[in-house]
């Protein structure tokens, strides 16, 4: 680390001002502030001073993600597989197909998404923002496998500027930038998302995996829930251990949960956020399996697979505990989490034609996370208030 730490330090004049390649500040600044701590400080003002920066706590996520990431990996060889009717003993090569599938969506999403912000930090001359990160590995595992990669571009260059730089960049924005790409997705190419045709890869790549016929299917639980109802304990056992078809990183229960024990154990993560979504949802699926109408099939879905299926737990840690743009009070974020359970499971059930509720039921709450934290703190304030007035 010494010697790459003074090879840096040895090529730094020529990024500074008035270097041969100052054009690069902000992309040499990027990559050094990445492998290295800045050793510079405040000069003024009051600043909180810790021993971590932003950089590494979107680090502590990506590393949350990985479980997800290669399960999700292994599993889109499993379904393809499974579709063709072939070796499902052969793990090494189902894993080997799934990362070739995978890949190139997180390269495409990581050269966009970096390209977008390498160009905007240059033009604005500042430093690389490091929100991103995270975002362009959490996008391309809340898509099918399926998803045209020119369509996946379109996707994140939308998110990265409309709903990120258009709000002066991380820290600023108000909605998750991930879901953003996935409601891109959602409203201008709804036969990415939708469909039992989307969620298993049909072709062959390199001569692993197997080439399936044309219109293949592989329906979704939640999907087939909607149309015959509540499913079996072997389903919800599936459902938990991930082999289902879904979106690459949402299946796994077990990979999802792995990855939020660090994000809590790191602090990176609200325990208060996360808890909420669950009890959130939990309640609104039990008041529905009780007094909702019984010719719908996902009213009567027990509460239980409600929050293992589909994209709930995924949402619930990942997603609704985004530090930017959920709710920060300690109070809040009871709130906050609890009303994205309980809209999710009400899109789920209301809404026939997409059974799926975490993407919307988190953007909605996005809109209102500074809203109920300045109630909060009001709320806080009026008690001192009162106080003050009884002394």
């Amino acid at each position: 680390m010494n010697a790459l730490r003074n090879y840096l330090d040895k090529i730094k004049p020529n990024f500074e001002e008035g270097g041969k390649l100052h054009a690069f500040r902000s992309v040499f600044d990027g990559f050094e502030t990445f492998l290295f701590v800045p050793n510079t400080t405040a000069k003024s003002g009051v600043h909180v001073h810790d021993a971590i920066d932003s950089k590494r706590i979107m680090s502590f996520v990506v590393i949350a993600l990985i479980p997800a990431l290669l399960f999700g990996m292994y599993n889109v060889g499993y379904q393809n597989a499974l579709a063709g009717g072939g070796d499902m003993t052969d793990h090494v090569g189902m894993f080997l197909f799934g990362f070739l599938a995978v890949l190139p969506k997180i390269l495409v999403s990581y050269i966009v998404g970096l390209g977008i912000e390498f160009v905007v930090a240059q033009w604005k001359n500042e430093e690389i923002q490091e929100g991103y990160l995270v975002s362009g590995i959490i996008i391309p595992l809340i898509i099918p496998v399926t998803t045209p990669l020119w369509i996946l571009a379109l996707a994140v260059a939308f998110s990265v500027i409309f709903a990120k730089e258009i709000f002066g960049g991380t820290g600023m924005n108000i909605f998750n930038v991930a879901l953003v790409a996935r409601a891109f997705l959602f409203f201008s190419y709804p036969g990415c998302l939708t469909g039992d045709s989307v969620w298993v890869e049909s072709s062959s790549i390199f001569g692993l995996g197997y080439d399936l016929a044309d219109g293949a299917t592989c329906a979704t639980p939640l999907g087939i829930a909607a149309a015959n109802g509540a499913q079996s304990a072997s389903l919800t056992i599936d459902s938990i251990t991930g082999l289902i078809p879904g979106c690459i990183g949402e299946t796994s229960v077990i990979a999802i949960a792995l990855g939020g024990l660090l994000l809590l154990w790191t602090g990176v993560a609200s325990w208060k956020t996360m808890f909420s979504v669950f009890v959130g949802g939990a309640l609104t699926a039990i008041l529905f399996n009780n007094f909702g109408a019984a010719d719908n099939a996902v009213a009567q879905l027990p509460w239980y697979q409600h929050i293992t299926l589909g994209g709930f737990c995924f949402g619930a840690v990942f997603m609704a505990t985004d530090p930017v743009t959920s709710a920060r009070t300690e109070i809040g974020k009871y709130f906050y989490g609890f009303f994205i359970g309980v809209i999710a499971i009400v899109v789920r059930v209301l809404n026939p034609g997409y059974p799926e509720g975490m993407m919307l039921a988190i953007l909605f709450m996005n809109v209102f996370a500074a809203l109920i934290d300045y109630y909060v703190v009001q709320s806080n304030i009026n008690k001192r208030a009162n106080r003050a007035k009884l002394k």
